[in-house]
C-alpha cells in the first residue's frame, strides 16, 4: 500500500518525461512584475516546457497564455501572503508535501535516465506475457457462491435443464457479471486463479464444470461458451505500454531496496 501511495503521488508526471530526464535549464531574466514582485523568464520557459510536453503548440500565443496564467498566480499568491495564510500548519504542511513531491520525481527522472528500458527488455518482457497468456482466449460464464453445497445444489438444478444465466443472476455473489449471467467476455487463462484456468481449458464448448470448483474466492460453476485464436498484438503496438510498466516495476524494486536500508522505527 505504502508503495502505491508513493507512485501515485510521485509519478503525477507522466513516465514518458521521466525517461527523458530533468528539464533544460532556462534562460535568466524577467518577464513581468506585479507589485513590484518579479516574474522570471525561467518560470515562464519551465511552464511552458510542461505545457509542450503534454501536447501544446510550442508558439507566442501559448507562451502568452502561461504568462498571463503566472501573473494570476503571483496576484493570488500575494493576497494569500498578506492573509497570513502561508503561515497555518495546513498550508505548511501542503508546501511540505509538494517539496517532498518535486525531490521525488527529480529523483525518479534521474534514476529513470541513468536505468532506461532497451528495446531488449522490452522483447523480453513481450516473450514472457506472450508465453505466459498463450495462444487462445477463452470466453465462460461462471456462478460463485460460498460453499460446496451450494455449488453442487447449482450444478443439480442445470442438470434438470436450469438455465445458467437465471442462476448465475439469482446465486452468484459476483456482483461484477452476476447480471449478465456470469459473463466473464474474452480472456486467457492466465488471469484467472489457477484452479479455475485448469477447469475452464479442459470444457467443452456449451458445456459446464460437474463438479464444483474451489479458489480463493469461493466456489464456481464454470461454463465455456466459446474459444478461439488470441490476437496478440505486435512488439511495435504493445511497446509503450511495455515500456510503462517496465518504468513502474523498475522503480518500485528501486523504492523497495531503499526502504529495505532505511532504519524505520
Amino acid at each position: 500500500m505504502k508503495l502505491r501511495i508513493l507512485l501515485a503521488g510521485a509519478l503525477a508526471i507522466p513516465l514518458v518525461a521521466l525517461a527523458q530526464g530533468a528539464a533544460k535549464a532556462p534562460a535568466g531574466g524577467t518577464a513581468a512584475t506585479v507589485n513590484g514582485v518579479a516574474v522570471p523568464k525561467a518560470r515562464v520557459d519551465f511552464m511552458m516546457q510542461q505545457h509542450v510536453a503534454q501536447g501544446a503548440p510550442d508558439n507566442d500565443q501559448t507562451r502568452k497564455a502561461v504568462l498571463e496564467d503566472l501573473i494570476d498566480r503571483e496576484v493570488v499568491s500575494q493576497e494569500a501572503a498578506k492573509r497570513g495564510l502561508a503561515k497555518t500548519p495546513e498550508v505548511q504542511m501542503q508546501i511540505d508535501m509538494a517539496r517532498q513531491g518535486i525531490l521525488i520525481n527529480a529523483y525518479l527522472a534521474e534514476y529513470v535516465k541513468n536505468h532506461p528500458i532497451t528495446d531488449d527488455d522490452v522483447q523480453k518482457e513481450y516473450d514472457r506475457v506472450k508465453a505466459l497468456s498463450g495462444d487462445k482466449e477463452y470466453k465462460a460464464r461462471h456462478i460463485l457462491v460460498d460453499t460446496e453445497e451450494q455449488a453442487k445444489a447449482i450444478i443439480a438444478q442445470l442438470d434438470k435443464g436450469a438455465k445458467f444465466e437465471e442462476l448465475a443472476a439469482k446465486n452468484s455473489k459476483d456482483a461484477a457479471n452476476k447480471d449478465r449471467g456470469g459473463d466473464l467476455d474474452w480472456n486467457t487463462p492466465n488471469i484467472f486463479d489457477k484452479q479455475f484456468a485448469e477447469a475452464m481449458v479442459k470444457l467443452e464448448k456449451g458445456k459446464y464444470t460437474a463438479t464444483p470448483v474451489h479458489t480463493s474466492f469461493g466456489y464456481h460453476v464454470i461454463r465455456l461458451d466459446d474459444v478461439r485464436q488470441v490476437r496478440f498484438p505486435s512488439v511495435a503496438e504493445a511497446k509503450s505500454r511495455i515500456q510503462q510498466q517496465l518504468v513502474r516495476a523498475r522503480i518500485g524494486e528501486m523504492v523497495r531496496e531503499l526502504r529495505a536500508k532505511a532504519k524505520v522505527q
